[in-house]
């Protein structure tokens, strides 16, 4: 009975420790559980004061902060907390100008957060390793880290971690001598600092910017010397104003470069001691701060074991039978415990199996899907090229055949018919251009260009186009322009002429004896930065409150009587909407209906100081002498019976001498037999194409002018065009005025540049 008790209290005792212990166990590894990702947090938060404390010369400060940060290192047992740590160290080496351990350090990290499901870290490592490579001079490694990490910013829309790219990308432009590319990073970089706050990004940026423009020439192989004082200007009251000491040691290497340009020699001599005195004093802190830095390697895992021994052994041996009776109810006890676990693990290995195949399926459908989107949207882009062709083509007979019948003294009934015809073929086209416009905006085949030019010229130009449309209208168009904008501003002028022409033309559109009125004013200006706010408003139908939400999707128009009785595609707002996200803005409405409309939007734009040619507007048609072209030997190649004969009636109406080739081979033989002044070369013909019969041309005849008249659209093969030997290219359907402007300059530039014959 005793033996039976003692086997019972034996028993008790055990599964009372074997919990005791189990519970212990779990609360350590919950402590740790919650303690490791607080110590990484610290790490960080010490390790970010160190370097802010390097960037302001606070040695002393900044030493505190890695002693506090390398006692805690230890504390932190997971992997991937680990791997920040070493990013943050890797960080504070390149703060410390130790760039190659700082690529070591930074290389092991990206390789192993790779691994890992979070981008933004991965994305700053990159980030990282892109200013590190600069440094290097490892730049084609520099700028390939810098695009990884970009995708990955783009992906989160981190609005931060792509502005601080711009930065990289324009430091690193700067270290591979490419001045101008630099300043156009930095200048869009600067933009982006202003707006989030980012004060040192703000003032490095400047401080690059100053010393581009100070080895940028322009054509008077002069330097932008105004430009830079002003750049370096800010970047000091920054500096200032957040004590980044370390930054203001480069001032005096950028005012000595100035001084050297001025011919100030003994002062340049001067800033260029001081600057190389605290150069070395700031590389004898670094190492000196080096020696305290722990660093944890990356593949280095903190574990920790406990082991227990017994200090005090039994003195004296139980009897037998009460020892059998304890080593049989403890391995009962194990037994029936390893059993527990051993079917929990069994469930838990069963769930974690269905929701990997279930995890697995839905990747796969997704990767189906991806690649479904992609096969429609090569098939679209692949639908437009070849249906834009194909219209072009009979619309080039249209329009020309209605130029022709124009210009043969029609009668009166007949000219009418025959404007209305005019007008078909021009809708067509504008029809065709837009849905070509769009197709390139959502494809992101659209870049933003960066030009000198005058606002309000631009504008003029616009409403002059419009002029008509608003006379058929009975509509007034007024400009009330804020004369304060500078006269020369930077940016894509081609691209603003769009937006302006589609709003205001839409506002033209939808008021009949009424008034448009476009506004211009200036929001801020702040150095060589400007924001400008433009309004379109008019007094016509308006838009409903419902319909202003779909108002620039594409082809969605007010509604269908308004469809009806004015037309349109609905792509103007949609083109409108993509061009100024393009360019980091917005549109914006307010409407009334049967009150009429106002778009506004906000712009921001450089101020240029480059001095711009422009040309007075005057009738091309004038300029052109036709006498020239008189007599001129011009070879057509084009295999569409009917544009042969309007191509060949256009120039022979001109009195210009007309031969037709249907195909590329045989304007290869025409061309050696005959002498042509010009050939008109069309691009898909059967046999070869002519750019192939263009290429052949050249091999013998490097001079005869070639220009391409095509219905391909040649946006994005312009470079290709040229280089396979076209001297001009002439978009199908055209304008004759601009037709015969382009084969008068052609001919004119081909004789200026002509070798002339030995006597």
């Amino acid at each position: 009975m005793n033996k039976v008790r003692f086997f019972c209290i034996q028993i008790v005792v055990v599964f009372t420790l074997f919990f005791s212990s189990f519970g212990l166990f779990a609360q350590k590894q919950d402590i740790e559980k919650a303690t490791t990702p607080h110590s990484t947090m610290r790490i960080e938060q010490y390790r970010e004061e160190a370097c802010s404390a390097i960037i302001s010369l606070n040695y002393e400060l900044a030493l505190e902060n890695i002693q506090k940060a390398n006692e805690l290192i230890d504390q932190v047992k997971d992997s991937l907390d680990r791997h920040q740590i070493i990013l943050s160290s890797a960080q504070l080496y390149y703060y410390l100008e130790s760039y190659d351990k700082a690529a070591t350090l930074n290389s092991g990290a990206i390789s192993n957060l790779k691994s890992s499901q979070d981008s933004e870290k991965l994305a700053s490592a990159l980030s990282l390793q892109g200013f590190i490579s600069s440094k290097l001079a490892q730049f084609s490694d520099s700028e390939n880290y810098f695009k990884q990490a970009n995708a990955l910013y783009s992906m989160s829309n981190n609005e931060k971690g792509k502005s601080t790219i711009l930065l990289g990308r324009g430091i690193l432009e700067f270290e591979k001598e490419k001045p101008k590319i630099a300043l156009n990073f930095l200048n869009a970089g600067l933009t982006k600092y202003r707006e989030l706050t980012m004060s040192f990004q703000e003032a490095s940026a400047l401080l690059y910017k100053a010393k581009a423009l100070l080895v940028l020439e322009d054509d008077a192989k002069k330097t932008y010397l105004t430009q830079a004082k002003m750049a370096l200007s800010d970047a000091l009251r920054i500096i200032e104003d957040e004590n980044y000491d370390k930054l203001k040691i480069e001032i005096y290497h950028i005012n000595a470069t100035i001084a050297r340009i001025q011919g100030e020699d003994i002062k340049a001599k001067n800033m260029l001691e001081t600057y190389t005195l605290q150069t070395a004093e700031l590389q004898t802190k670094n190492n000196r701060l080096l020696s305290q830095i722990n660093t944890p390697q990356p593949n280095a895992v903190a574990n920790q074991k406990e082991t227990m021994t017994s200090e005090n052994e039994p003195s004296e041996k139980e009897g037998s039978d009460n020892f059998s009776v304890i080593t049989n109810g403890l391995s009962i006890a194990i037994i029936a415990i390893l059993s527990l676990l051993t079917l929990s693990l069994y469930k838990n290995n069963n769930l974690r199996a269905k929701a990997n195949t279930l995890l697995q399926d839905k990747n796969t459908e997704l990767q189906l899907a991806k690649e479904k989107a992609e096969k429609a949207s090569l098939a679209k882009a692949q639908f437009l090229s070849t249906i834009t062709h194909e219209l072009r083509t009979p619309l080039y007979a249209v329009t020309g055949l209605t130029h022709l019948l124009m210009e043969e003294n029609p009668k009166e009934h007949q000219r009418e018919h025959l404007d209305s015809l005019k007008f078909s073929g021009e809708y067509l086209l504008s029809l065709i251009n837009n849905i070509l416009d769009l197709n390139k905006l959502e494809a992101k085949k659209v870049e933003i260009e960066k030009v000198s030019f005058h606002l309000k010229k631009r504008i003029n130009d616009v409403l002059i186009a419009l002029k008509k449309s608003s006379n058929d209208k009975q509509t007034v168009l007024r400009v009330d322009y804020d004369d304060s904008i500078p006269e020369s501003l930077s940016g894509d002028p081609v691209k603003l002429s769009q937006v302006l022409i589609n709003l205001i033309g839409n506002s033209v559109k939808f008021t009949q004896n009424g008034e448009v009125v476009i506004r211009v004013r200036k929001i801020d200006q702040f150095n060589n930065s400007i924001k400008l706010n433009f309004e379109i408003e008019d007094n016509g139908v308006g838009i409903s409150k419902k319909k202003q939400k779909t108002i620039f999707e594409t082809f969605n128009q007010g509604s269908l009587q308004i469809n009806r009785k004015f037309g349109g595609t609905g792509l103007g707002l949609s083109i409108v909407k993509n061009l100024l996200e393009l360019m980091n803005s917005k549109i914006h409405l307010e409407s009334k209906l049967g009150e009429g409309s106002k778009f506004w939007f906000n712009l921001d734009l450089d101020i240029s100081d480059e001095e711009i040619l422009e040309q007075t507007k005057t009738d091309k048609k004038k300029l052109i002498d036709l006498e020239y072209l008189v007599g001129k030997n011009v070879l057509v190649v084009e295999d569409n019976k009917i544009n042969q004969m309007i191509t060949k009636k256009i120039l022979e109406k001109n009195m210009l001498m007309c031969q037709v080739a249907d195909n590329g081979t045989d304007a290869i033989q025409l061309v050696k037999e005959n002498d042509f002044n010009i050939v008109l070369m069309d691009i898909h013909m059967p046999g070869i194409s002519g750019s192939e019969a263009t290429q052949k041309i050249r091999e013998f005849n490097k001079e005869l002018p070639i220009i391409a008249l095509t219905a391909v659209t040649i946006d994005e093969n312009l470079d290709e065009f040229f280089r396979v030997g076209f001297n001009e290219i002439i978009p199908k359907p055209f304008k004759p005025e601009l037709f015969f402007e382009k084969i008068h300059d052609t001919l004119k530039l081909s004789e200026k540049y002509k070798t002339p014959t030995l006597p």
